[in-house]
């Protein structure tokens, strides 16, 4: 659409009324001038070998949190807002940051619902391409959706957790970890070329997502 990636995480964490602070991990520079346009902070650059194509999230927020610490400042909660999910708004951020606040959990987390992807409906198929129904597959063959147990998808788009859950624990999530849900229109975290393509689909402004239109087709279905 013409624009960074970056560019729509920052929009919804300046829309954001409770982050005290956005700041960006990069190790790239050109990255970094691009946050700066995008009217976010980059106090740092990020170390190399926190900058590799396997390294895992925790110890990439936890260099963030001691750096800004170094600084001076202190924090009881944060927030990692991934730019790879560009369709989280500022009623996402706010909202989760409520939700902590109101169940004193220690961490809200994105999911979305599996949908027709249920893991009931999942198989094995063996070297010979013969299909095996796994442990936990439906009940029957056939088993209608609506008996299937709800279940729901780590969605990407909210990583909320407080300080001492993250820097003490080594998590993400802690012990209490609370659902922020993400409707399904929405829920788009960018993992290949397949999922650019949606994401742009969806952010195109000629084809908004019409939700009462698609809750008119399921009725009807």
């Amino acid at each position: 659409m013409g624009r960074p990636l970056l560019a729509y995480t920052a929009d919804a964490a300046r829309a954001s009324r409770r982050l005290a602070r956005t700041i960006v991990s990069t190790d790239d520079p050109k990255i970094a001038e691009v946050a700066i346009a995008c009217g976010l902070e980059v106090p740092f650059l990020r170390p190399p070998e926190l900058a590799l194509d396997m390294t895992p999230s925790i110890p990439v927020v936890q260099h963030a949190v001691r750096a800004v610490e170094q600084q001076g400042e202190s924090y009881d909660a944060i927030f990692l807002l991934q730019p790879t999910n560009p369709l989280r708004n500022a009623d996402d951020i706010d909202g989760a940051i409520e939700l902590l606040e109101n169940t004193g959990a220690d961490s809200v987390i994105s999911f979305v619902s599996v949908g027709e992807k249920h893991p009931a409906r999942m198989k094995y198929i063996d070297p010979d391409g013969r299909v095996i129904d796994p442990p936990f597959a439906e009940l029957f063959e056939g088993q209608p959706r609506q008996q299937l147990p709800r279940l729901y998808l780590r969605e990407g788009s909210v990583y909320l957790m407080r300080r001492d859950v993250l820097m003490e624990h080594n998590s993400l999530k802690g012990q209490d970890c609370r659902a922020w849900l993400m409707p399904e229109e929405r829920a788009c975290n960018i993992d290949n070329s397949f999922d650019l393509f949606i994401a742009g689909q969806l952010l195109s402004p000629e084809r908004k997502f019409d939700e009462h239109s698609d809750r008119r087709v399921q009725e009807f279905l």
